[in-house]
């Protein structure tokens, strides 16, 4: 059954705030480039939402998830279970359980090309700010 809030919006789950604390957190540190892909109807999936975006270099890629690393933990009392990547800061994923983070730089992201594998999903691009 579908809760509302007292304005009459739909509340959101405590899956839905994660992925819009991280998108805000990617966004602040002009990461870019970002799809979410609602994997919730998928069969067999590790998580509900899967985040992919991109920085331009290694060190913008250590800021975005030092950034959302930050955003979780201030507003929402989120810890990653894990964060592997950031020796070589190419692609480094962030595992919030039902949230998978994924930052990549931009070769890296195209040849993997994860929005691909999960084609079926729903996925929503999230517009760059300039």
């Amino acid at each position: 059954m579908e809760q509302t809030k007292p304005s009459g919006r739909k509340a959101t789950s405590p899956s839905e705030e994660l992925v819009k604390t991280i998108t805000e957190a990617i966004q602040e540190k002009k990461g870019s480039s970002i799809v979410v892909a609602d994997l919730r109807k998928i069969e067999g999936t590790i998580c509900q939402y899967f985040i992919i975006c991109q920085g331009n270099s290694p060190s913008q890629v250590e800021a975005i998830t030092e950034s959302v690393s930050d955003f979780a933990r201030e507003r929402l009392h989120e810890k990653p279970a894990h964060v592997v990547g950031l020796e070589n800061a190419q692609w480094v994923a962030m595992d919030y359980s039902d949230v998978l983070v994924h930052i990549f730089l931009p070769d890296v992201r195209e040849y993997y090309d994860l929005e691909h594998l999960w084609e079926d999903a729903p996925l929503t691009r999230i517009p760059d700010l300039d």
